[in-house]
């Protein structure tokens, strides 16, 4: 993982600004297939809390998470037990670190930070796992091992881990170039960088919906 976010050089908001990034990565995955009725999670909060996160840091916006994150946990998930296919894990681990973006709000700090990013970096390397792990070739495969074999360093890592490092170190990157008080959406840098994740966040749909073609 990039340890940017622990370096004394970088700003909370930007450390804060990490985070949202790594959690907009996972946010295709999470709406693109339908949630499990059972669970009794409204889709629109989901929606709010990537909006929210990513709108103007300050206490409006910290209100607003936490009572989206109150309403949320009153859906019937929270109290069942379920048993999720490969899919729904990650709708769940993706919801999960929702929940931790927002003790940010009471608890700011580069250890929250840290537990969202190092959370993305764990779904990626989940994910390469189940791919190695399925019955059929990937259809991408070639393209995947291209990718890996045209890197310099990092060849032992998988696929979408090595893609999520790319775009992990590029949002590192840019952090310095983001305004303080304004939200993601709202610069040029910041669209730019979400549009970044929201394109790696649309392959890893398509390897899911691969996933549940095959029934892993």
């Amino acid at each position: 993982m990039v340890r940017i976010e622990r370096s004394a050089d970088v700003k909370p908001v930007h450390q804060r600004q990490a985070a949202v990034l790594a959690l907009w990565r996972w946010r295709a995955p999470l709406l693109a297939f339908e949630l499990d009725a059972e669970w009794g999670v409204d889709q629109s909060v989901l929606e709010s809390l990537f909006r929210l996160a990513a709108s103007p840091p300050g206490e409006p916006a910290h209100r607003a998470y936490r009572r989206a994150i109150a309403e949320l946990c009153t859906a019937p998930l929270f109290t069942s037990e379920v048993a999720p296919d490969a899919v729904q894990l990650f709708q769940l681990e993706t919801i999960s670190n929702l929940l931790t973006f927002g003790e940010l709000m009471d608890k700011p700090g580069v250890d929250q930070v840290a537990r969202v990013i190092e959370a993305s970096t764990g779904l990626a390397n989940y994910l390469d796992g189940l791919v190695e792990d399925s019955l059929y070739p990937h259809p991408s495969e070639e393209a995947h091992h291209q990718y890996l074999a045209d890197l310099e360093d990092r060849r032992s890592e998988g696929y979408f881990a090595s893609r999520h490092f790319a775009v992990e170190t590029a949002c590192h990157g840019a952090l310095g170039d983001l305004p303080d008080s304004a939200g993601l959406p709202d610069s040029s840098t910041g669209r730019e960088l979400l549009a970044l994740c929201e394109d790696f966040g649309e392959e890893l749909v398509i390897t899911m919906q691969w996933l549940r073609r095959t029934g892993h």
